[in-house]
Formats: structure tokens, C-alpha cells, sequence
């Protein structure tokens, strides 16, 4: 268990969040947990010690789902630090053989609707739309603070609105413009894959998310999960405040709406 030397609060930081991987690091006083390690294993050594931290702290990795981008760092892990890994039966299928051999001992259960309680912090795991063979994704709640993960879904269902509603924190998805992507240079098979309702939020479809969830709670906001070529940070940022503004909600007022990144970590932040 970690001592008690950081405030009564959540801390946390996006140590990746893009089509080429994603990773967040998440304490309390008693805690630390990784929610996905989609690089590298050096590239998250790197990155936790750029926010003060380091690999050999984490008690336990949560992995949402099988795709590389979310978990291809999960076995180097799992083997160099000895943290037990979290995911649900569909995944850890379809992980099997992708990620190396990781012990019997390690390989823990957490199935959509459940609760892991560690103590002064519980996880949340609730089930969404992608083209995954069981795709999950996770709200962290510390007595009255919850911070929640919500990428790689094709829309927002009314159930996971109300999992998730009114969080101190999100990181939400904004995959893509439909019409860059469009234009773009994919396939007309992957974009429909995309645009469809296992695929991926748009700039559009993730503000439309935000405001059914932000509540008079919600502090801040990182929108995530850039797609590198058919997105862009500026377009996705000036879409999300715009609609927000619009309908009368206070962008950078009543919470920080922030970018977060593919290629460096957020600050270590609070809740």
C-alpha cells in the first residue's frame, strides 16, 4: 500500500492518449493504478517518471480492451513489475498469445456492471460500443470524487449516460472529424468502421456526450483519443467548446475543458 503523502484526493495523469497508444496513471493516498499500457514498456517508464513517479509503485493495471493501442505494453508489465492485471473474460480471450505469457496468479476477472474495491479507491468497470470482443471501460471513485475513462466507443448509450453522469473528471473521446475523415486516405471499410455505431466519437458525437454527463461537479474535462490523421487538436478543442458554449454550458468558467496528448503526459492533477 502507498503511504499516505498526497492529499485526500484523487491525483492523476493521461500518460497517453491517441490512435497510437493510451495509458492513465491514477492515485489516492492508498493507491495507484494504471488504467491501460498501450506503448511501450520503456515508453511508460519514461513517461511515469516524467510526472514523478515510477512503474514499480502501481498495484494493479486495468486493461479495457484488446486492441494494441490499449494494450500493447500489458505482458511487459505484467512480467517486469509483478502487478496483478484486471480485464474481463472476453478480453483476456482475445489477448491470449498477443501479449506474452503472464502468471495464472495475475490474471484477475473485473466484468462490465462490477466493482473492485481496494479500499479508499474502487473501479468501476462498465461495458461499451466497439468493435472489441468485450469492450470496457472504467470510472475511479474515491469517497465523493469519481474520475472517468470513456474512449474507443460508437455512441454513448443511455445506461453508460447514467453510469457516468455528474464525474468530478473526464476523459472523454473525440476521434475524428466525419468530414476529414471522409476526405481522408483510409479505406471506405475502415471509415465506415469508424463512423459506425461500434467504431468511434466524433468531435460532433463527443460534445454531444458531454452534455448529457457534465454536471455541477464536473471540474474538468481532457478530450482524447485523436486520431492522427483525421483529426486535429485545435478543430476537435474549437468544435467541443463551441457546441458546449452554445447550449449555455461554462467552457474554462465552471469546469477546464483540456487536450490531452499522444506524445507526452499530462501534469500530475486533482480532482
Amino acid at each position: 500500500m502507498v503511504q499516505a503523502t498526497v492529499a485526500d484526493t484523487i491525483h492523476y495523469s493521461i500518460l497517453a492518449s491517441g490512435s497510437g497508444g493510451n495509458a492513465t496513471y491514477l492515485e489516492t493516498a492508498g493507491h495507484r493504478i494504471l488504467i491501460d499500457a498501450g506503448l511501450s514498456g520503456k515508453q511508460l517508464e519514461q513517461r511515469m517518471e516524467a510526472i514523478g513517479r515510477s512503474l514499480d509503485q502501481v498495484e494493479a493495471l486495468f486493461v479495457t480492451h484488446e486492441h494494441s493501442d490499449h494494450s500493447h505494453g500489458v505482458g511487459v508489465l505484467a512480467r517486469r513489475y509483478g502487478m496483478p492485471v484486471y480485464a474481463n473474460a472476453g478480453t483476456w480471450a482475445a489477448v491470449e498469445g498477443k501479449i506474452g505469457k503472464i502468471a495464472p496468479d495475475q490474471k484477475q476477472l473485473l466484468a462490465p456492471g462490477k466493482f473492485l474495491d481496494l479500499g479508499d479507491l474502487q473501479v468501476e468497470a462498465f461495458a461499451v460500443s466497439h468493435d472489441a470482443a468485450q469492450p470496457q471501460f472504467y470510472q475511479i471513485h474515491h469517497d465523493d470524487q469519481s474520475f472517468v475513462i470513456l474512449t474507443d466507443t460508437g455512441y454513448v448509450s443511455d445506461r453508460v449516460v447514467q453510469t457516468i453522469k455528474n464525474a468530478d473528471g473526464y476523459l472523454i473521446e473525440c476521434n475524428h472529424d466525419p468530414e476529414m475523415l471522409r476526405m481522408g486516405p483510409y479505406s471506405w471499410p475502415l471509415k465506415q468502421r469508424i463512423l459506425g455505431d461500434t467504431g468511434h466519437l466524433s468531435n460532433e458525437e463527443g460534445a454531444g456526450a458531454l452534455m448529457e454527463v457534465i454536471g455541477k461537479r464536473t471540474k474538468r474535462v481532457f478530450l482524447g483519443h485523436r486520431s492522427q490523421h483525421n483529426n486535429m487538436r485545435s478543430l476537435a478543442h474549437l468544435t467541443v467548446a463551441s457546441i458546449l458554449e452554445n447550449h449555455d454550458f461554462g467552457v474554462d468558467h465552471d469546469f477546464k475543458l483540456a487536450d490531452a496528448e499522444p506524445d507526452q503526459p499530462s501534469p500530475l492533477l486533482s480532482l
